[in-house]
């Protein structure tokens, strides 16, 4: 046996294997063409003159690789939770006789443990500072601004509520005229120049703006090109940010939050939470990475080819739930999927090289999880999702993945030991 690697032969013949071809010509023969004869009528010999016997060996095949399969996982039950693949299948031989597979499994390397305790890695604390708690609080307050009418001349952050048009060589041109337009003077969503001509300007007021396109302008017709705005006024609004009072409590909504006090220790709180939340998983990945650095395995390909796999299928699914896919980026980037897969290979090796780490040290450290604190682990983590236990088992998995997430889990606290 290769160093990781077991290979094993399965031989199917005799009466099963001339029933499989008996089976397979059945099928095939229903779809048949053959001159002389009505679909599924034609004797064998002569769907074999004009088809050969590759396609019944073919679909014969197909018919007995699971029970091949299962023999091989049978006969090699001491060994299977060291398979970290899934098995490479090759057809090693067929005739009217037989039919000989190999299947190549590839078996969890080997993992020479170093230093993964006491590694020095310390876990920052986290603090809430005035300059964030005061931004939290001023973005809050912005959430309730309104916008309100007001007289006199347009200053920076006021909302002008315009009508334009523009014209390039003195013809008005598509896209750009709108009316009741609601402006933000200072946002820069204009055309630069133009949002600092309006300064100064009140309800009533209109006035013709000179602008130049950028020089990399969307519209190829209008890049670098001078223009003239024809813009009136109909209103100006400035926008009212409430002051920290009843009636913004009252508006905020929120049970035992009525005073900037209450707000303010609120805020602190989630900062803080979030920063743990952030350094929590900074300090892991470190503890990770330094555990890592000490571990000797080499890793057989097969096993990062899976995580790249997986990799691609997660990150394909997460484009999709935001209304894309991998083929729109692709088009979007101008890259494909072997660029993508070479991109994330790194991460993918680090993974697993990470997770053959883990599994090592949750031996060394005789880690074991019993099937009742599985299930109680599996009925917490059901009620978080607001489901059933069942329920929950069944789309993560079964109880064998819970009991491994928290073995998994558990080296990871090893791991934070001084």
């Amino acid at each position: 046996m290769k160093k990781g690697i077991k290979e094993v032969t399965v031989k199917i013949e005799g009466k099963e294997w001339q029933d499989a071809l008996d089976k397979a010509f059945q099928k095939k023969n229903k779809d048949a063409k053959i001159d002389g004869f009505r679909k599924g009528k034609a004797p064998k010999e002569m769907y074999i003159k004009k088809y050969g016997k590759m396609e019944l060996y073919i679909e014969a095949g197909d018919m007995v690789l699971e029970k091949a399969y299962t023999k091989v996982l049978d006969d090699n039950k001491d060994i299977l939770e060291d398979v970290v693949a899934r098995p490479e299948i090759e057809l090693k031989e067929v005739d009217d006789e037989k039919i000989e597979f190999k299947f190549t499994l590839t078996l969890k390397p080997e993992v020479k443990l170093g230093k993964y305790k006491g590694l020095g890695v310390k876990k920052e604390a986290a603090e809430a500072t005035k300059e964030e708690i005061e931004a939290a609080i001023n973005q809050t307050r912005q959430r309730f601004a309104e916008d309100v009418l007001k007289e006199g001349p347009i200053e920076n952050g006021n909302v002008a509520i315009i009508d334009f048009e523009g014209f390039v060589d003195g013809k008005a041109f598509d896209g750009g005229k709108a009316e009741n337009y609601s402006l933000e003077i200072g946002s820069g969503s204009f055309i630069p120049g133009f949002e600092e001509q309006l300064v100064g300007l009140k309800e009533g007021d209109e006035k013709e703006i000179n602008v130049t396109f950028p020089k990399d302008y969307h519209a190829e017709e209008l890049k670098g090109k001078d223009a003239v705005f024809k813009v009136k006024i109909h209103e100006v609004k400035e926008v009212h940010i409430p002051e920290l009072d009843k009636e913004f409590f009252e508006d905020l909504g929120m049970d035992g939050i009525d005073t900037k006090e209450a707000l303010e220790a609120y805020i602190t709180d989630s900062i803080i939470s979030n920063k743990n939340a952030e350094l929590e998983n900074k300090y892991i990945d470190e503890l990770l990475t330094k555990a890592s650095e000490n571990t000797e395995v080499e890793i057989p390909e097969v096993m990062i080819e899976e995580e790249v796999d997986r990799m691609v299928h997660q990150y394909d699914e997460y484009l999709k739930s935001q209304g894309m896919g991998m083929e729109m980026l692709f088009a979007m980037t101008g890259s494909n999927e072997e660029d993508f897969r070479k991109d994330v290979r790194p991460g993918a090796e680090k993974r697993v090289k990470e997770r053959l780490m883990l599994e090592e040290i949750a031996k060394a450290e005789k880690i074991e999880i019993s099937d009742d604190e599985a299930k109680e682990e599996a009925g917490k983590m059901a009620k978080n999702y607001q489901m059933e236990t069942d329920e929950f088992l069944k789309n993560f998995g079964g109880l064998e993945i819970v009991k491994y997430d928290m073995k998994m889990r558990k080296a990871m606290e090893v791991l934070k030991e001084d």
